[in-house]
């Protein structure tokens, strides 16, 4: 288990949170030899099924830690790429402009965490998924963004499209 995945779980144990999904790792890359790694999480929306987000982002390894001597923190970069990859079901999703939170995951020990957002453009059809930081005080402007576009897709409402 990463120092990351080590201090998020004690975290949750202490404070009693839980993610609002479970990322699976799928990739790991390592990128130096300070043990600094890109790693790349399955993401599977819990109110809409056959939508799986992949997010990669940068986790430090313990030299690095010792060298920034800041041990608790990762970077707030992150991409990801949001695909159809079943049948689309949408159950009762947020359908306003601040969408809903799919998964969230902490990236510092207790004042930083990543999140993905869905956010329904009702216009053009199309569901977004949005990746950023949410930080206690100085927000990051660091994001990407990801859509999956439901038009002329055999889509499946639970409440009946909106």
């Amino acid at each position: 288990m990463s120092f990351r995945a080590t201090a998020a779980a004690a975290l949750i144990a202490i404070v009693g949170f839980a993610p609002v999904v479970q990322a699976d790792e799928v990739g790991k890359v390592g990128v130096d030899w300070l043990g600094n790694d890109i790693i790349v999480e399955a993401i599977t929306d819990p109110k809409v099924s056959g939508v799986t987000c992949h997010v990669s982002y940068f986790e430090r390894g313990l030299f690095d830690r010792l060298k920034k001597g800041n041990w608790f923190e990762d970077p707030s970069d992150s991409s990801i790429a949001c695909r159809q990859t079943g049948p689309i079901t949408v159950g009762d999703i947020d359908l306003g402009k601040g969408g809903e939170e799919v998964f969230d995951q902490r990236i510092s020990l207790i004042w930083k965490q990543r999140m993905v957002k869905r956010i329904y453009d009702r216009q053009n059809d199309t569901l977004i998924y949005l990746s950023h930081s949410r930080q206690v005080q100085d927000g990051s402007a660091k994001m990407a963004i990801s859509t999956v576009p439901l038009y002329g897709q055999n889509v499946t409402w639970s409440k009946g499209k909106p």
